[in-house]
């Protein structure tokens, strides 16, 4: 899971910056000698994807690129990819309004309650799915009516939907208490209703936060992997890892990657040009008033009625569905006891991947955060790659790795944990840099002028200002990394099964008692950043 305030923060940044300037004094070697080696390594994957699908004659690329099924497989991407992310902005763009702007009952309620399916791994989603409506599930147990198939394009669509569609609202609704009333009050003393007044005046200025909100679901769509594959339908990702398991050749699987990565820089791109303002946007202090309450009157019930179905639709039941096949495989005797299996192994290798993201973020957010130079925006930028690379492409670029250049690597814990620093050292970077950035670089410069050597700053005035962001950024790693699947498939030691690991096999073998465990376990893990965020959010404006 990538969470939106990380989008929002990437394009921040700028602006945050020409509020107080940067220290004016030479960057240390011990930070950017690091940071630079952190951005070289940060792009392996790319390029060495690049290479293994170089390897292709010019021929084969073409065949492989312009081959009916690569078509249809791009055509079956993009179609998904566009239709949950339409069908997320037209969710969560009214929600996020009917639960800060107007007298929606239960509105404190329905705003928490209607953000906490973003908690569920779509993986699990897709698993409480399938052991609902799937051949001797959860509807056939009890009503004794075989439902209608949960696998392909409509399993896919609903819970991928239900389970990202919080990215728009939780964008659209920081958005909302944001923004200044004055113009929409303007608007309705001019003579127009509440209806024609979000329409024409709210509407366009949520533009950039429903950009945002949008372009991480279709990131999230594209790069997803555990859904599609035990929803049986066919994506990028799910064909890639086929590929790689049945194929001797890899490199139509490297160039197929490639595409993919492709298509991601295209939206990235895209939503860059459709959201220009994003960044002054955010970067202004929010209005110093509440914005009055909407009446809305007669449309009260259907509005309770919305929310509360997307609450029980996206929440309520996956919970019930795994609750269920938890209590009868306890009862059949299926053991609860995951301290030394696979939540031992998660937690171990989140920790692990948490630290090291700490690690190599901190001299690329320190030099990117006080200094002017080019290569440290470069810098920057490259430990951003990926966040446009998919799990399951950095994972096969580093298997090429692993097989080719250092095979004592290959399938190792150390390997594991460098594709989680690939995947997710944006989030401490965005992290440990917010928190520097809130303070004036002059600090250090300060410091230098009463005869500080630069190494004795570093130590004594930067590191203790990012020690807050650090914090934050390994703890959000550290719970993302609890639920990635396409990577620790690939790359974990053999025998090494994560939570994630245990959801997709068993849910693969329809053994829904045996995934019910790990996935409550995901379930619980993945309540905490949001539970968190929210009380500071809370606490933050009273």
């Amino acid at each position: 899971m990538r969470p939106a305030d990380q989008v929002i923060e990437r394009h921040e940044a700028p602006a945050s910056v020409t509020r107080g300037p940067r220290s004016v004094t030479r960057t240390h070697p011990l930070v950017w000698l690091p940071a630079m080696v952190v951005a070289m390594a940060m792009l392996i994957p790319a390029v060495y994807l690049v290479i293994a699908a170089s390897e292709l004659p010019l021929e084969r690329i073409l065949e492989i690129v312009t081959d009916l099924e690569t078509l249809r497989l791009t055509g079956r991407t993009l179609g998904l990819a566009a239709s949950v992310t339409g069908a997320s902005v037209l969710l969560g763009v009214p929600i996020a309004w009917l639960t800060v702007r107007t007298d929606l009952p239960g509105r404190r309620f329905f705003a928490i309650a209607t953000a906490l399916p973003l908690v569920i791994p779509t993986y699990v989603g897709a698993f409480a799915l399938v052991a609902a409506l799937a051949p001797g599930g959860l509807v056939e147990s009890w009503l004794g009516w075989r439902p209608p198939s949960p696998y392909g394009f409509g399993g896919a669509f609903v819970a991928l939907t239900l389970f990202t569609f919080p990215y728009v609202l939780i964008t659209v609704q920081a958005a909302l208490r944001g923004l200044d009333p004055s113009l929409e009050e303007a608007s309705r003393s001019l003579g127009r209703g509440p209806f024609v007044t979000f329409l024409r005046v709210t509407l366009p200025q949520l533009r950039p936060s429903a950009a945002a909100g949008g372009l991480l679901v279709t990131l999230y769509v594209l790069s997803d992997f555990g859904a599609v594959s035990i929803l049986r339908y066919s994506t990028f990702t799910r064909t890639l890892y086929l590929q790689y398991r049945t194929a001797f050749d890899r490199a139509p699987a490297a160039l197929l990657g490639l595409l993919l990565v492709t298509l991601t820089i295209i939206f990235v791109v895209a939503e860059a040009r459709v959201a220009k303002d994003r960044g002054q946007q955010f970067g202004r202090r929010g209005p110093t008033r509440s914005a009055p309450q909407v009446a809305l009157k007669r449309w009260r019930i259907p509005a309770v009625v919305l929310c509360s179905s997307v609450v029980l639709i996206g929440l309520v039941i996956p919970v019930t569905v795994i609750t269920y096949w938890l209590v009868r495989g306890l009862a059949s005797g299926e053991t609860a006891n995951l301290a030394f299996g696979p939540a031992g192994r998660s937690l171990l290798v989140a920790a692990l991947g948490a630290v090291a993201a700490v690690a190599a973020a901190a001299p690329v957010a320190i030099w990117s955060s006080r200094s002017r130079s080019r290569f440290a925006r470069l810098a920057e930028r490259a430990s951003f790659t990926g966040y446009a690379l998919p799990g399951i492409v950095v994972a096969l670029a580093l298997v090429f790795v692993g097989i080719r250049v250092a095979p004592g690597l290959y399938q190792t814990l150390a390997m594991l944990v460098f594709a989680y620093v690939v995947l997710f050292l944006p989030q401490a970077v965005g992290a440990i840099r917010s928190s520097l950035l809130q303070v004036e670089g002059n600090v250090e410069a300060a410091a230098r002028t009463l005869g500080s050597p630069r190494l004795t700053v570093l130590r004594r005035v930067t590191l203790p200002l990012a020690r807050r962001g650090a914090w934050a950024g390994g703890a959000l790693v550290f719970l993302t990394v609890l639920k990635e699947l396409p990577a620790t498939l690939l790359l974990a030691p053999t025998g090494y099964d994560t939570l994630a690991v245990r959801v997709w096999s068993a849910t693969a073998e329809a053994f829904y008692t045996r995934a019910s465990v790990p996935a409550m376990w995901l379930i619980v893990l993945g309540s905490i950043p949001l539970a968190v965020a929210m009380i500071r959010e809370r606490g933050e404006r009273l």
